[in-house]
């Protein structure tokens, strides 16, 4: 029976590198509705903030299934009380087999050892997959948080 695993890892390792990597490739290429480039992909990853998902301000899973690099997702520590869930993804070859609810349970699991007792995040009306992954795990529509060009919806839940 072949298992999941989900790791803390640095989020400049070769593994979470191609999945940061992917995941823009995938959301982009979604919004703009062809394949994005190398070039594209390149500029969307330059300067995300991704270096904030270390603690205390953040976490970085890594998920593999086999052992095989499958899956990524943050926390970043918005204030005191709430974090952010960001950058989840799945390849999706592995998508089906369970591996969105174990990711979405540690990272919840990092967000309350981080001391946040809320998680917030922003997504888009296109990735239907993701917001029906949010709300199966309890998370409510709730009033923008934040702003940006590619925010169109927001979700809540308590910790």
């Amino acid at each position: 029976m072949t298992i999941w695993t989900l790791a803390p890892e640095p989020f400049d390792s070769p593994d979470a590198t191609a999945l940061r990597r992917a995941y823009y490739h995938d959301v982009a290429s979604r919004y703009w509705g062809r394949p994005a480039t190398v070039e594209e992909v390149d500029e969307g990853l330059t300067g995300d903030g991704v270096e904030l998902l270390t603690p205390p301000t953040g976490q970085f899973l890594v998920g593999r299934y086999g052992g095989e690099a499958a899956a990524c997702g943050g926390v970043l520590m918005l204030d005191q009380e709430r974090a952010e869930l960001t950058r989840v993804f799945l390849r999706h070859d592995f998508r089906g087999r369970k591996g969105a609810s174990l990711l979405m349970e540690a990272l919840e699991h990092e967000a309350r050892a981080l001391g946040a007792r809320r998680m917030v995040l922003n997504t888009r009306l296109d990735l239907v997959e993701a917001r029906a992954l949010y709300t199966r795990h309890g998370y409510a529509e709730i009033p923008a948080y934040c702003t940006g060009p590619y925010m169109e919806i927001w979700y809540g839940k308590d910790l």
